[in-house]
C-alpha cells in the first residue's frame, strides 16, 4: 500500500465538474493498493498517517500530527502510484491491485481513520477526479508499507 501525503491549507476534488467533497487544513493523501494488501497494510498505514507529526507547533517546528492540529484527510484512490516505467515510455500499471480487491481497502482506510475521529472526505473510487491542492509549506512524503513494514 502506498500514499503520497501532502500537508494542504486546503483540497478538494471534483468529478464531472462538481465538488464531491473538500477540506480546509490538513492532509491531501492519494492511496494506492496492490493485491497482497490486506487489513495489516490497512492497519499500520492508517495508524501512520494519523500519527504522522507535519503540522507546525507554537514554535513553527513540525510536531503535530492532523488529529493534533484539528485537521481533516481528503482520500483520494491514485492506481497510478503503482506506475512501473522501467521500461519505455509508456507506463506500466500491472502492480497495481484489481479494482475490486482495491475499492474494498480504500473504503477500510478511510473507515479506519474516521475510527481514530478523523475528518475523512473522500474521492470517487475510480472516476476522472479533478484534485485542486493548496499544498502548504509545500510538505510531501512518500509512505509505502513495502518500505515500513519490514
Amino acid at each position: 500500500m502506498r500514499a503520497l501525503v501532502q500537508r494542504v491549507r486546503a483540497a478538494s476534488v471534483a468529478v464531472d465538474g462538481i465538488e464531491v467533497s473538500g477540506i480546509g487544513c490538513g492532509l491531501c493523501v492519494f492511496l494506492g493498493v496492490e493485491d497482497s494488501d490486506g487489513d495489516a497494510e490497512v492497519a499500520f498505514l492508517s495508524a501512520k498517517l494519523a500519527r504522522l507529526r507535519i503540522f507546525g507547533d507554537s514554535e513553527g517546528k513540525m510536531n503535530l500530527s492532523v488529529t493534533d492540529a484539528g485537521g481533516s484527510i481528503l482520500l483520494v484512490s491514485q492506481f497510478t502510484l503503482y506506475a512501473d516505467a522501467r521500461k519505455g515510455n509508456r507506463p506500466s500499471f500491472i502492480g497495481a491491485g484489481k479494482p475490486q480487491h482495491a475499492e474494498k481497502l480504500y473504503n477500510k482506510f478511510a473507515d479506519a481513520l474516521r475510527g481514530m475521529g478523523i475528518e475523512v472526505g473522500t474521492g470517487v473510487f475510480g472516476a476522472d477526479m479533478l484534485v485542486h491542492i493548496e499544498n502548504d509549506g509545500p510538505v510531501t512524503i512518500w509512505l509505502d508499507t513495502a518500505e515500513l513494514m519490514r
